[in-house]
């Protein structure tokens, strides 16, 4: 007798299931009728990748600043110096870093009978691995993080440019990077001269008292694309110091630079002025160089 062929109901509801599978594979919509692939193609298309930063590489650290510059910032209360010592002051040390694309630096130090002073400058430039952010952008996160950390008063802006002011006295016909202060330029009348510390205006000789109006840490106006500038005066048995930063960003790179003196007399406090206006005309130089 013939062996009659037949479909058992399992293979049949199994056989429609892969009908309809194969039709989602080859055809399916969302649930808005809208193609899938095309929906995704679309929301790639309508975002772009973040632009990149300006700067796709870094200068060597301590050739950025002009020798000159770095001279002004280092007096030597007239004691000479060799030729072999005069490079190796004003010709500072490179950091050691492991990517130079990356992170840059540089130290400079001049130790004399009135005290001792260094110039430290870090420059890192920030790369954004998120498409949806950019490397201005990540910087400025960056930047907002160090200004927030050195606590700036809300609202501290830059002084008014007055004479003795390097941004309104500044000859802009003058070399590029000559910027540092001449020695004393700063100094209000009966303040000792450049390279020497200044004598505390608090008769009780208070190293503690920290400068007040024009010289608080404050935020800094046109330099580059955000700045600000910190200064502080510490004591330590070993004696007294003050610390001046300037912080800015420009595009995707972001400066540090600290300018400091020490001395061993504390009734002899660092001259706040001085330090900050050096320190402001070489951060405006640094920015300069970095934009040719």
């Amino acid at each position: 007798m013939p062996r009659k062929s037949f479909v058992p109901g399992a293979a049949l509801v199994a056989a429609a299931a892969l009908a309809v599978g194969l039709t989602g594979c080859t055809g399916g919509s969302g649930p808005d009728g809208s193609d899938a692939d095309a929906k995704d193609g679309g929301a790639a298309s309508s975002n772009p990748a973040a632009e990149p930063g300006r700067y796709q590489t870094l200068p060597e650290a301590c050739g950025l600043p002009s020798r000159s510059a770095i001279r002004g910032m280092l007096p030597g209360d007239g004691q000479p110096l060799s030729s072999a010592e005069a490079d190796k002051v004003y010709g500072g040390t490179a950091d050691i870093t492991y990517d130079t694309d990356r992170r840059v630096g540089c130290r400079w130090t001049r130790e004399t009978t009135a005290g001792t002073r260094h110039i430290g400058l870090d420059i890192q430039r920030v790369v954004s691995y998120d498409g949806a952010v950019s490397d201005d952008d990540k910087a400025q996160g960056i930047y907002d993080k160090k200004e927030l950390a050195a606590q700036i008063p809300s609202g501290a802006g830059s002084p008014s440019p007055t004479a003795s002011s390097p941004s309104a006295s500044k000859d802009k016909g003058n070399d590029k990077g000559t910027g540092a202060v001449p020695n004393g330029a700063s100094n209000p009348k009966g303040k000792a001269p450049s390279g020497s510390p200044s004598p505390s205006s608090d008769p009780s000789s208070d190293p503690s008292a920290e400068p007040s109006g024009s010289t608080a840490p404050r935020v800094l106006d046109g330099l580059a694309d955000a700045a600000f500038l910190n200064d502080k005066l510490v004591t330590a048995d070993s004696g007294v110091h003050r610390d001046v930063t300037v912080v800015f960003r420009t595009s995707n790179v972001i400066v540090t630079l600290t300018y400091d003196q020490w001395s061993t007399d504390k009734t002899m406090l660092p001259d706040s002025q001085e330090l900050q206006d050096k320190a402001r005309s070489l951060a405006g130089d640094l920015a300069d160089n970095l934009s040719e």
